[in-house]
């Protein structure tokens, strides 16, 4: 059986896409959970607590299946373009499932969702004495495409000196594309996708075919 901590964000993520984050009520989500609210209180501290701790889990979540897409489409041998359009397609179908991830990625949260699927730039440190479950805060735009850029190199990168330098820039325009294209969506993923591995050849003086 999964544990307080879980059930608690499973219960609030469903209460969030029922309603709006301002009408989610603590005593709902613990009772959803089956759990007293002062567990819910003792694991997050605070409603804002709990916000911090859910957009973080479903940034979380998204980093490691965009890390599994990277390292399936590398393991079939694909090139520097296929695997960063891998990683385009993960993003866009992501962001589009899943409206905390949207925000994370974007800075926009919409009325609907907490403050923290957008924090401030840098992020505040969450206040002393709010739990020990929120301490590593909503993850920034800017950190998020950070983290997507080392995972999209780490995946890609020969390891010859010569074309670190070029791989990183590629890797790094790479998902700045892919994020204009959560925001303004192309005619469909595919065609997005493909933009991205076109951009990735170019930059890395591939053969583009």
């Amino acid at each position: 059986m999964p544990a307080a901590r879980e059930l608690l964000l499973d219960a609030a993520f469903t209460a969030l896409g029922a309603r709006p984050w301002h009408g989610v009520r603590m005593v709902d989500v613990a009772a959803a959970a089956g759990v007293s609210r002062q567990t819910l209180y003792n694991e997050f501290g605070s409603k804002d607590g709990l916000a911090r701790a859910l957009v973080r889990r479903e940034a979380d979540s998204f980093l490691a299946g965009a890390e599994r897409s990277l390292a399936d489409t590398a393991r079939d041998g694909a090139d520097a373009g296929d695997c960063c359009a891998a990683l385009a397609l993960w993003t866009l179908r992501a962001a589009r499932a899943n409206p905390l991830v949207r925000a994370a990625l974007t800075g926009c949260r919409g009325e609907r969702l907490p403050a923290a699927a957008a924090p401030a730039v840098p992020a505040p440190r969450p206040a002393p004495g709010t739990g020990g479950g929120p301490a590593r805060g909503a993850p920034t735009p800017s950190a998020l495409a950070e983290r997507m850029c080392d995972s999209a190199f780490g995946a890609v990168s020969t390891g010859r000196d010569a074309d670190r330098d070029s791989t990183r820039r590629a890797c790094e325009a790479a998902v700045r594309l892919t994020l204009s294209y959560v925001i303004a969506p192309a005619a469909s993923d595919e065609e997005a996708a493909a933009s991205v591995a076109r951009l990735v050849r170019t930059l890395r003086g591939d053969a583009v075919l």
